[in-house]
């Protein structure tokens, strides 16, 4: 096992693995920019080191700085959390040419998965259902139009390196697809460097579930049963739940599902944890749309009800061990949900509300989880996402998890600062969301018509 391990990332999810690290004895080291100078990652971490100035890319996309910091502390791994530097297959290049050891994939199913339309390719010679389009990427405007026109609208325009909603755009004629093409092409270009795209069926009304998967280096893969995500906003999720209501009252759907995600995995050769997306139409058709290669900021969920700590068993795949667990010995132990809690106003648009917190109090209680990385007076700075935490609750059903969670919203105290919090109580109070009648295009609807 590893001695020291830096965490490069920021907020809850850089002390959601130091905790791990603590349990196993490992000596946690963080990183910060300006803007996070006494972050609670910071105080929570063995040693912490300024990274950066505020801006992203000066700070916690900095791969040679990171790197640097990592060699001087003498660490032997380094966590990537999610997002930022996660999925970045030129950094876990550079790290493993530095002799330390990426806690997730190798750059190459990095790079074969963080490309969508490869990622695409790929499922389908692995025998994985696909939503039906483009065989490869698009090339301009031009080629989506004579594309569309013989396979019929509307279509999904979608930046191949894209992620977390951003580059997707719904075209339903000419004027609004060479729109969305330079659009999204931009997005890609900005956000990931490659202006690549491609299109697909736009499936109306899906829901969004994922497989959670870990694989080892001896040949182990094991599926950690399924999430549902389908309560979003602007392509992003906001609520998740494990396991999916829907796959639980359609017979043979997760059978087929997590067979299919473990085909992917084992297919490409995948090594630690992974997450294999899919949309599921009303008729509980499944359809690959991505996998992400990396730990889910949803994760929390499938922990719940597995009590396996994914941390761990990142850390302990890429130390080389073999998977301490089969699928035998995994199950299905009650429900859990989890509310992201967001610097936010749902009121508008959804638009990030930064600002200073004043008082402070996390709920706690029987089945409550919170992943935090904020504390009383302290800012949440318009330089990143603006999530606050993450409250998860575990029940014996759906329907305890879901009223502790209502408790748990109610004892939560984020005084000067506007949070979606309110909105996840009406929501989870919500008939549709009671009798789990919802889709990713839902919440956004259901908001207006509230």
């Amino acid at each position: 096992m590893f001695s020291k391990v830096l965490i490069a990332n920021r907020g809850e999810i850089a002390a959601r693995i130091i905790e791990t690290c603590k349990k196993l004895g490992i000596a946690s080291v963080a990183v910060y920019s300006e803007a996070d100078a006494g972050a609670p990652h910071t105080e929570l971490a063995d040693e912490a080191y300024l990274v950066g100035p505020a801006h992203v890319t000066q700070s916690y996309l900095n791969m040679e700085k990171i790197l640097e910091l990592a060699k001087e502390s003498g660490c032997d791994a380094i966590h990537p959390g999610y997002g930022l530097l996660s999925e970045n297959a030129e950094f876990i290049e550079a790290v493993e040419a530095a002799g330390i050891t990426f806690v997730g994939p190798s750059s190459k199913s990095v790079t074969l998965m963080g490309d969508k339309a490869q990622a695409r390719e790929f499922a389908q010679r692995a025998g994985v259902p696909v939503v039906p389009g483009s065989e490869g990427e698009i090339d301009g405007e031009d080629a989506a139009v004579e594309f569309a026109e013989n396979f019929g609208y509307p279509v999904l325009v979608k930046a191949a390196a894209g992620g977390g909603g951003i580059g997707m755009k719904v075209a339903t004629k000419e004027k609004k697809l060479r729109k969305a093409v330079a659009e999204c092409m931009r997005r890609g270009e900005s956000s990931f460097g490659n202006p690549a795209i491609y299109l697909e069926r736009y499936v109306e009304n899906p829901r969004h579930i994922e497989v959670q998967v870990l694989a080892d280096k001896h040949g182990n893969a094991v599926h950690l049963f399924e999430r549902e995500c389908s309560v979003q906003r602007r392509h992003q999720k906001v609520i998740e739940e494990a396991p999916s209501p829907f796959v639980e009252k359609n017979d043979g759907l997760r059978q087929r599902m997590t067979d299919a995600a473990l085909a992917l995995v084992r297919e490409s050769g995948y090594v630690n944890a992974g997450t294999v997306e899919f949309i599921v139409d009303a008729d509980a058709n499944f359809y690959f749309i991505e996998m992400n290669t990396r730990l889910q900021v949803e994760h929390p969920v499938t922990e719940m009800i597995t009590g396996v700590d994914l941390v761990e068993l990142q850390l302990r795949v890429a130390a080389g061990e073999a998977l301490p667990i089969s699928q035998d010995d995994l199950a299905i132990n009650g429900h859990s949900v989890e509310c992201r809690i967001y610097a936010e106003n749902p009121e508008k648009m959804f638009m990030p509300a930064p600002g200073e917190i004043g008082a402070y109090s996390e709920p706690e209680g029987e089945g409550v989880r919170i992943d935090s990385g904020v504390k009383a007076n302290w800012k949440v700075t318009p330089f990143y996402d603006p999530m606050v935490s993450k409250v998860t609750t575990h029940g014996k059903d759906r329907a305890e998890a879901t009223s502790r969670m209502l408790g748990a919203l109610d004892d939560y105290t984020i005084e000067g600062l506007t949070t979606n919090l309110e909105m996840h109580k009406l929501v989870l109070n919500s008939t549709e969301f009671t009798e789990a009648d919802f889709h990713t295009s839902w919440l956004e609807g259901w908001m207006k018509n509230s």
